[in-house]
């Protein structure tokens, strides 16, 4: 491997393993808001247990978070300086604004929230909960706005080869972030939704005395799974028309579009070497015309397949990287403008899946324990722990789809934006040796190994402990009980 391939290597596992923090803080800082809004309205105990013993993870989840998120930001200097220096005058704002303003606010009052019990009163430790929950989405959508900003340049001009910031208003009101905001929300609360019904109805399935708790954990976490799956799909098709404009080539990749269609079916399921440019071994389950609908509303549009948009590419932006040493081995070789096909056409359709075995699982948990039931069979306990993952998998192959699909481009150029604002992915790289990318990769890998292993023992601790293990001192034993008779099937 060259420098390239290592460094894009870092930066993938980095950023999945710290997306998959991101959105269970985001979704569950929020539910628990809502559990501890519903125990000061009602004064029913089994919603402070829920949310004592929800916030207790959900803290260990935020401290793992900001330590995995350090690292990526250190790795723009240190395996990406050029690019850094290509975008910083655009980044600067909203990465200062995210730094200073949303994530201060975040940790302050999640700090007053800890430390606030019993020391300030209901409603003001109450607030604190939703200050701290909603820093957190304006967080994220400072993030999203610079990394909509690579997906879709705007508000600057070129200025002696570089792009200048001329209007922080439309950074900020990117098209591509009001689509993806939405989306990315309602992935985070697919994720804490599983998160609750998963490891709710193990606890049902173990017969711990906290009955009432877990019930009610697994009717929120359903319902609000349901309402996250139907927003994802909302916002998902949003999304998809704003990538036939901006991305087309990301279109045809993650349907394996090789040639022209109109209308354009959507391929439902692949059989075949999808890796291959002129498909001739591919066979497809398809729907007529649905892809037409998807890319532009309209069942009869054209939507370009990958062999005449290379053409299109290569005249605009070129045939052939420049002739520079820094480039490595790409110097003055063709340019590849069609991104990993197996990882778009794959990738998009298990983001896809997986979303739906989420919403699906946690359907069927809550009709398997209605009325008071449980069932005592293995396979309900595997059900329950296995449908944590789903949404898990499901943000993450969204955004390898997302990121992946906009190769070779790191800043995808804007097809009616200004000239010049676009950046290869080979020009991006740090000038490092292989040899310090490599060592990097593997120290940064071990750490993160350390990492997992430390978050799965501090969660599997304070899960097995259940409402017990987060009590404060003086709360009676009884806390969350249910006061019905459990049914338990077999």
């Amino acid at each position: 491997m060259d420098v390239l391939d290592l460094a894009r290597w870092q930066f993938g596992i980095t950023t999945v393993y710290h997306f998959l923090m991101v959105p269970l803080t985001i979704g569950l800082s929020l539910l628990v808001a809502g559990m501890q809004t519903a125990w000061l309205r009602t004064g029913e105990r089994k919603y402070l247990a829920m949310t004592k013993f929800w916030g207790k993870l959900l803290l260990i989840n935020f401290a793992m978070g900001v330590v995995t998120g350090i690292v990526q930001e250190f790795q723009f200097g240190m395996a990406w300086s050029a690019y850094s220096r290509f975008v910083g005058d655009v980044f600067g704002a909203p990465l200062a604004m995210e730094g200073l303003v949303a994530f201060f606010v975040e940790s302050t009052f999640l700090g007053l929230w800890i430390f606030g019990w019993d020391r300030l009163p209901k409603k003001v430790h109450l607030a604190c909960a939703w200050a701290f929950s909603l820093a957190t989405m304006i967080s994220a959508y400072f993030i999203l706005a610079a990394n909509s900003w690579m997906q879709h340049p705007v508000g600057v001009v070129m200025d002696d080869g570089r792009p200048r910031l001329t209007s922080i208003w439309a950074v900020l009101g990117n098209n591509t972030v009001l689509a993806a905001f939405p989306h990315t929300i309602f992935g985070a609360f697919a994720v804490a939704a599983s998160f609750l019904v998963g490891i709710a109805a193990w606890h049902l399935w173990r017969r711990t005395e906290e009955g009432a708790v877990w019930r009610a954990s697994v009717k929120l976490g359903t319902w609000v799974g349901v309402v996250a799956f139907a927003g994802l799909a909302v916002s998902g098709d949003v999304q998809g028309k704003l990538m036939f404009e901006q991305q087309p080539m990301k279109m045809a990749a993650a349907e394996a579009l090789c040639h022209t269609e109109q209308p354009a079916s959507f391929s439902v399921f692949a059989v075949g070497d999808v890796a291959r440019q002129d498909c001739e071994s591919v066979k497809s389950v398809t729907v007529p015309a649905l892809l037409s609908f998807l890319a532009h509303n309209d069942f009869s549009s054209e939507v370009k397949g990958i062999q005449d948009l290379v053409p299109m590419y290569q005249e605009k932006y070129g045939a052939n990287y420049p002739v520079d040493p820094q480039l490595g081995e790409l110097s003055g070789k063709p340019i590849d403008y069609v991104p990993s096909l197996p990882v778009t056409y794959w990738g998009f359709r298990l983001m896809i899946g997986f979303g739906g075995i989420a919403v699906a699982s946690g359907l069927a948990i809550l009709w398997l324990t209605r009325g008071g039931r449980v069932p005592r069979g293995t396979w309900f306990k595997w059900l329950a722990l296995g449908s944590i993952a789903t949404p898990f998998l499901g943000n993450s192959f969204g955004w390898i789809f997302t990121e992946m699909g906009r190769q070779p481009f790191v800043v995808v150029p804007n097809p009616s934006g200004v000239d010049g604002v676009w950046m290869f992915t080979a020009r991006a790289v740090s000038n490092s040796t292989v040899g310090e990318v490599l060592t990097s990769l593997v120290a940064l890998t071990l750490v993160y190994g350390v990492l997992a292993c430390v978050e799965v023992f501090l969660v599997r601790r304070y899960v097995r402990a259940g409402v017990a293990g987060v009590l404060p001192d003086g709360e009676p034993d009884d806390v969350g009980k249910s006061d019905d008779h459990l049914q338990f099937a077999y």
